[in-house]
């Protein structure tokens, strides 16, 4: 695979250390190994921050990053015994050269050399609230120095929370990243061709398909293609399962006539991707979900067109709600002699009942990534209003403006529960469809259209 340089991770710590403020030092851990059950731990996956800035996926690390860019990397020490069992370490003696930090060190030796890098610094930053543990473990060692002051050491007066200042950075992707992003959503885009035409053969052939056979089609196309795991637990959702939003790839069965509602997207090289197609179990739409289908496809359309640079986060959700509304009244799921014109639908939220999430989310390193939804330039205009469905009072603020290399989710959807005024033939019918966007001048580029999203195309697709 292409992978990145170490200059790559040195560019991004060394913009990162211009921001820490003159005498600040940034202390960034990665995520803990994780114990499933006796004997047995989780397969792990290290922490973005971390390996954003060091491209290193063992765990039991830490990097401290000074203002004036020095970086020290705490990591596991070699121990042949323990590579036996677990498997290859770098250990401190390598790492500087192989990552490109100025000082590596045992991570044994963490707890008693914190203290000294802390001394005689302004500002320590750690991301806050997102290691259990970690704040209090800067009070000891903050505590240390203290201990010291005696002897002439300071001890940094103000803490900062890194993750204000490592989410903007990792808002906007770059070049790698974006390389990386496309890579993973079109393997993602095949593991869904292959668990629709999966559904398809299967019930042709009169086999008994079950929502588990399709979840290990995308397994199996993940693994092969050489992604690492899944971003995030697969959604295999047959039936009325699909309008269960979370719902999880379980046991029942996969029924013609029925949909298939799939969302699932693998993670390579720490990237993820974020696909949901919703599909015909044997291949062919019935009428009414052909036609919520066409509303739901029609609905992220416009909000495809709404993304682009200059825009603003909340734009493709208020497209996406203005078509729905408008097919949920023309399609007689909502009447409109009890909940009025297409305004107010919209005004009322009345579209609620059938689409309660929002149409997106930053996409990375995390399925649902980080970065602020508000204007960091207009923080502080600020507005009120009072939900119309739940009476509770918001405060309004201006949502972010979109710029180049930023990457969002597209996923309009209805799900229609059974309930009075709701027409029977669209009972227990749930669609999403859901694509990866990157954000560019005039638009953006879709790079999980590998995978086909019109009905006709699915369709025929399915055939094959």
């Amino acid at each position: 695979m292409n992978q990145p340089t170490t200059a790559l991770y040195a560019q991004r710590r060394a913009r990162l250390a211009a921001q820490l403020g003159e005498g600040g030092i940034a202390i960034v851990p990665t995520a803990p190994e994780r114990s499933r059950n006796r004997d047995s731990d989780f397969l792990y996956r290290h922490d973005s921050y971390f390996y954003y800035l060091t491209g290193f996926t063992e765990p039991g690390a830490c990097l401290v990053l000074a203002a004036d860019g020095t970086s020290t990397l705490f990591c596991q020490p070699k121990d042949l015994e323990r590579e036996i069992w677990d498997g290859y370490r770098l250990g401190p003696e390598a790492a500087v050269d192989a990552l490109g930090v100025q000082a590596a060190h045992s991570a044994a030796t963490l707890e008693t050399q914190l203290p000294r890098l802390l001394e005689n610094r302004a500002r320590v930053w750690y991301p806050f609230a997102t290691h259990a543990g970690l704040a209090a473990r800067v009070e000891g060692w903050l505590n240390q120095v203290r201990a010291r002051v005696r002897y002439g050491a300071l001890c940094p007066a103000e803490q900062g929370d890194l993750c204000t200042l490592l989410d903007e950075m990792r808002l906007v992707k770059d070049a790698h990243e974006l390389d990386v992003m496309r890579r993973a959503a079109a393997i993602s885009a095949q593991a869904h061709i292959r668990a629709m035409q999966c559904s398809a053969r299967m019930l042709r052939s009169g086999e008994d398909v079950r929502e588990y056979h399709l979840d290990a089609e995308l397994l199996h196309e993940f693994r092969r293609q050489g992604s690492q795991a899944v971003a995030y637990n697969s959604i295999v959702a047959a039936g009325a399962n699909a309008c269960v939003l979370h719902y999880r790839a379980d046991a029942a069965p996969v029924r013609a006539g029925e949909l298939v509602l799939i969302d699932a997207g693998c993670e390579l090289d720490g990237y993820a991707s974020d696909i949901t197609r919703t599909f015909p179990a044997d291949g062919r739409f019935t009428g009414p979900q052909r036609a919520l289908y066409d509303l739901v496809l029609a609905s992220q359309e416009a909000a495809i067109a709404a993304t682009r640079a200059g825009a603003r986060f909340n734009d493709p959700h208020d497209a996406t709600v203005a078509v729905l509304s408008q097919g949920l009244l023309d399609l007689g799921l909502l009447d409109k002699n009890k909940v009025g014109g297409v305004q107010d639908v919209i005004d009322s939220r009345a579209y609620f009942q059938f689409y309660m999430h929002r149409t997106g989310h930053w996409l990375g390193m995390d399925v649902h990534d980080c970065g602020s939804y508000v204007e960091p330039t207009e923080v502080g205009q600020t507005s009120q209003r009072r939900d119309p469905l739940s009476g509770e009072a918001i405060t309004n603020r201006p949502s972010r403006i979109l710029h180049p290399g930023m990457v969002l989710t597209i996923e309009p959807g209805l799900y229609v529960r059974p309930a009075p005024g709701v027409p029977e033939a669209f009972h227990h019918i749930g669609i999403r469809i859901e694509d990866d966007a990157v954000v560019a001048e005039g638009g953006c580029e879709l790079i999980t259209r590998g995978v086909p999203v019109d009905g006709g195309e699915i369709e025929a697709l399915m055939r094959g």
